[in-house]
């Protein structure tokens, strides 16, 4: 990482889809932090956002949590703040004080990422957060991927535990999570993504497969680790009702998990994808009553 002139001022680097060392301690590439959060949880969350992701889903609506800055400059030009520059090593940096969040920058970029990264340590994530700990009940990772940092999450949620806090994982649940037993040990709760109910949907949605976040959802339900799972119903492109099913099917059984039904919004998706039309409030009623019928106790509409 490049500091100049203090330490608001960091160089984007290259995202390697796990632990990320920067000189002797350990930093992950933060992308932003919701200070206050009831939509990421149980109770006043904070939620801190990650970059980085390992599926690539068609109504992403954070793509520019995808990828990676390949230090092209687009976005140095564009920034109306002054808050991005190109280094003598051709590097992007970004000054967070000059940040106007605009977002400028991330309809110039063509990539799917953000120069809006500040890699830190666990320590200063959790100084950066420090203020809001007398008003939450815990801290969520979120993305991207928080499961492509495991090891830093592992760290920074013993540090979230010494101050009395929750520590939750809003996943994709690509990552397997059940051979993760340092971070098991300090993660008190997941919410996991159920995209799609069938093989062929979930990789033409997602570009991955479904083995891995169903066997998560099993596996986290039965330690008692999974505090909900999401579908975002989006209406002719999968089969939603395949997908609800099958949700509730793994957790029928453990009625304290919840199953939230997100209805797809056009707001913050690609400009290819927003065709794609928002499902009825019929729609949505229709697939609150399948999850209830497949026995399902716990189930929330937004």
């Amino acid at each position: 990482m490049r500091k100049e002139s203090g330490d608001s001022v960091v160089s984007c680097s290259a995202w390697t889809g796990g632990k990320e060392d920067i000189g002797k301690e350990m930093r992950a590439p933060v992308n932003k932090i919701i200070p206050f959060s009831a939509v990421d949880g149980y109770g006043n969350r904070t939620a801190v956002f990650f970059q980085g992701c390992n599926q690539n889903c068609l109504y992403c609506h954070n793509p520019e949590t995808i990828q990676e800055c390949i230090h092209c400059g687009a976005c140095v030009t564009t920034c109306p703040a002054g808050a991005l520059s190109l280094s003598d090593a051709g590097r992007v940096v970004y000054d967070i004080s000059k940040c106007c969040n605009c977002d400028t920058c991330l309809k110039t970029c063509t990539n799917n990422a953000s120069p809006r990264i500040r890699h830190m340590t666990s320590k200063e994530l959790l100084e950066e957060i420090r203020a809001y700990l007398p008003f939450i009940d815990g801290v969520t990772a979120s993305g991207g991927e928080c499961s492509l940092r495991s090891d830093f999450l592992t760290e920074f949620f013993e540090r979230i535990k010494k101050e009395k806090k929750t520590a939750y994982m809003d996943t994709n649940g690509q990552i397997p999570l059940w051979d993760k037993k340092e971070l098991l040990a300090v993660l008190d709760k997941t919410m996991i993504d159920l995209k799609a109910g069938t093989e062929e949907d979930h990789r033409k949605l997602t570009g991955m497969g479904l083995e891995n976040p169903v066997e998560n959802i099993r596996r986290m339900a039965a330690i008692g680790k999974l505090y909900e799972i999401r579908t975002v119903v989006v209406p002719d492109v999968v089969d939603n009702a395949r997908t609800v099913a099958l949700g509730a099917s793994l957790i029928a059984d453990v009625p304290d998990v919840r199953y939230k039904l997100i209805k797809f919004r056009h707001y913050g998706v690609r400009s290819e994808y927003a065709g794609i039309k928002e499902p009825s409030d019929a729609v949505m009623e229709e697939l609150r009553e399948l999850a209830a019928a497949k026995g399902v106790k716990n189930i929330v509409v937004t």
